[in-house]
């Protein structure tokens, strides 16, 4: 197995990039392949000591950056590190690509050079939200790939997030909900009453629909809702939980009594912070492609990349891009 990971991508990129492969490397039986300027990531390699034989460079020398109109760079910039590894994922030089680097860019090359599983609508961006007071994490799908939406995509991200926490978690049966604006059968718009209806009418364990405020609580394994309802739901819990922290901080450090009940406290404090750390989550899946492509968050530092690629190395050990398109292709999930 070769797992592709883009030296360039994020804000602490190429180091943090490279220190994150440093760490996974000894973990791991598959080759780590980063992609980026050669004799940097050779440089930042030799600064981190690395003497093992699974971490291998590909050169790329043009990066594509958040500012760039997506579809314009994948085609303008061939030797980019995006379009050099969906190029070999699709050609079978890789198994796994993990990016840190533009998102639209990422979704962009994924379906002009990987393509979509046949019977796929729309790929769409998978991400881990924890259920709080549990050492768990529900799956939320689509976060943003796809901001207007139909039915059917909708009802696509119910099957392919139940097959992708199957597949990680080894859940048989995973609990699938459709995000709403009540738990009623017949709240929302035409397109989630209609994509309730595709999804009640399916083989997936479907249990209704919840409410934003109720998805914390772990009330299932798998959300499935359209891209902009899930990007706004994702964003806004992430801003609420660092405001939160933040103001947990100020009060905790205001005066002599409230330091050293922190002091005291340290431990607590600290399991509550970790509960909302995503970068053990090892980055977001754009599902429905051909091949395993992890989005990690543009600030993240060597754990992140780390955790993505043990995660890539399930996603590809389990076949999951094989269990999707199966599972479209079966007549009782049309």
């Amino acid at each position: 197995m070769r797992i592709l990971v883009d030296g360039m991508g994020g804000d602490y990129s190429p180091s943090e990039i490279v220190k994150g492969a440093v760490m996974a490397a000894p973990h791991i039986n598959e080759t780590i392949a980063i992609l980026g300027p050669e004799e940097i990531i050779n440089e930042l390699l030799a600064a981190e000591g690395w003497n093992g034989n699974n971490i291998e460079v590909i050169n790329a020398t043009e990066v594509i950056t958040n500012d760039e109109a997506p579809a314009k760079a994948i085609r303008r910039k061939k030797d980019s590190t995006i379009v050099k590894a969906m190029t070999m994922m699709k050609e079978g030089q890789g198994d796994a690509f993990i990016s840190a680097g533009s998102t639209g860019a990422l979704l962009s090359g994924g379906l002009l050079i990987l393509g979509r599983i046949k019977g796929i609508k729309r790929p769409a961006i998978a991400a881990f939200f924890p259920k709080i007071g549990q050492d768990d994490t529900t799956l939320i799908v689509d976060c943003g790939a796809n901001v207007e939406s139909k039915p059917e995509y909708i009802y696509q991200n119910g099957i392919m997030g139940s097959i992708f926490v199957k597949a990680l978690k080894g859940i048989d049966n995973p609990e699938v909900k459709l995000l709403n604006v009540g738990a009623e059968d017949a709240k929302g718009d035409d397109l989630h009453k209609e994509a309730f209806k595709l999804l009640e009418s399916s083989s997936l364990n479907f249990t209704g629909n919840v409410e934003g405020r109720d998805v914390c609580f772990g009330v299932c394994d798998v959300v499935a809702t359209d891209g902009f309802s899930g990007n706004v739901f994702l964003k806004s819990s992430e801003g609420i939980a660092i405001a939160i922290m933040k103001r947990v901080k100020e009060k905790m450090t205001d005066g002599i009594a409230a330091k050293l009940g922190a002091a005291l406290s340290y431990g607590k404090l600290r399991e509550l912070k970790d509960e909302f750390n995503y970068d053990t989550e090892g980055g977001a899946p754009i599902l429905g492609l051909k091949g395993a492509v992890l989005k990690i968050h543009g600030n993240s530092k060597a754990p992140a990349v780390y955790y993505a690629i043990k995660k890539a190395v399930r996603y590809v050990e389990n076949d999951v891009t094989g269990q999707i398109e199966k599972a479209v292709t079966c007549h009782s999930e049309l």
